[in-house]
């Protein structure tokens, strides 16, 4: 069975000082690399596998990276007991799901609820994207884009391509690829059916997220209560962590708004780490098997400090170039990376395995095959897959 480990938080003394009251924190207690790599297996559904639904999922790790059409897809087959890929895909064919940019300006599958709530949050990163592009939006009203971005999309979903013409007929002096991105950024759009549909092919078209959906725009999810989920979904973590996974600045205070229901430890470096009370932290002993997850899973990603998940000799190693490699994890750490090439899927180990490991990243290789494409025979083999 499962133990959990039970620190005491950390704790707040108030002192009076000059009539003014100020917060002083006792450190908290230290939790090993094991302890928050245990933790957020945990509550990323990679520990053991859930029960619940795709959308259910999709709820709670806040959005799937989904750069690509596929990650999504290995990424609910990694976490879910019963899943199939039909399962997503009739999700975003209903509209429950959408996909669309937010966190750290990438492009996440999230529920049609939190389409509506995040964007606005993460706005203002957004807004600062824009910055980059200044140069070509030179003499371009901003507000008169948006508005004319949003007159075209609702009309008919466009291309980014049909954008750039687009616009660029109404301001033939800016930099057509400046005026699609401010378009993007501006507006909360989402790319329609049957894109990013499993088995489907199709060009990425776009229209806003209130077109698609039927809905108004929604009131800003608060920061708080996003701070809320992110620790549900990742912590424990640092200030430093949950700006890093959602791309938003100065979250301190959010984070000190909470702080009374909040407990706190620290990692082996003296970093402040905040958690939910009643959170999962299981013993760092327990076991954990291999996982395939896809290229960019938010695992990865979604903090400052990737050491929980990725050991230091292995940092980097995922990336080539501009080419991302789907990571395996063996033990809960990155150990390695995988590809379905032809009729086989290959396996490139970081480090030596043992028999025993072999044998569980084969088994587990054998089940993901299996929910991902049933109908089609593959090979198992450990050989090379970054050039």
């Amino acid at each position: 069975m499962t133990k959990r480990t039970t620190p005491q938080p950390g704790t707040d003394r108030t002192t009076a000082t000059r009539g003014t009251k100020q917060t002083t924190t006792t450190p908290g207690p230290v939790l090993g690399t094991r302890a928050l790599n245990r933790a957020t297996l945990d509550r990323q559904l990679l520990l053991r596998r859930s029960r619940m639904s795709a959308l259910a999922a999709v709820e709670h790790l806040v959005g799937l990276q989904a750069q690509e059409v596929k990650p999504p897809y290995y990424a609910l087959a990694a976490r879910l007991d019963g899943f199939t890929p039909e399962e997503l895909s009739g999700l975003l064919a209903d509209r429950a799901t959408v996909r669309i940019v937010t966190m750290r300006s990438t492009i996440h599958l999230h529920t049609a609820d939190d389409s509506l709530t995040l964007r606005p949050l993460v706005q203002p990163a957004r807004d600062r994207e824009i910055n980059y592009f200044r140069k070509g939006l030179v003499g371009v009203d901003l507000d008169r884009l948006a508005a004319l971005a949003r007159d075209l999309v609702e009309a008919e979903p466009r291309t980014m391509k049909q954008l750039r013409e687009a616009l660029g007929a109404e301001w033939p002096d800016a930099d057509p690829q400046s005026l699609a991105v401010a378009a993007r950024c501006k507006l909360p759009l989402v790319q329609i059916t049957p894109r990013g549909m499993w088995g489907r092919s199709a060009q990425v078209a776009l229209t806003t997220a209130e077109y698609w959906l039927g809905r108004p725009a929604e009131p800003a999810a608060s920061p708080e209560a996003t701070v809320l989920r992110y620790l549900a979904a990742f912590g424990p973590a640092s200030v430093k962590d949950m700006q890093t996974w959602s791309g938003l600045t100065r979250m301190r205070d959010a984070f000190e708004r909470l702080r009374p229901e909040l407990v706190t430890f620290q990692d082996e470096n003296g970093v402040e780490l905040f958690d939910l009370p009643d959170a999962p932290r299981p013993d760092p002993d327990t076991p954990a098997l291999p996982r395939f997850l896809p290229e960019f899973d938010n695992l990865l990603l979604s903090h400052a400090d990737r050491t929980r998940v990725i050991p230091p000799a292995n940092h980097g190693r995922t990336w080539q170039a501009n080419t991302v490699y789907c990571p395996l994890l063996v033990d809960g750490f990155l150990a390695g990376v995988w590809r379905i090439l032809g009729d086989a899927l290959v396996i490139e180990q970081f480090t030596e395995l043992t028999k025993a490991q072999r044998a569980e990243v084969t088994e587990e290789g054998e089940r993901m095959l299996k929910v991902m494409h049933p109908e089609t025979p593959y090979d198992i083999r450990f050989g090379t897959v970054i050039p």
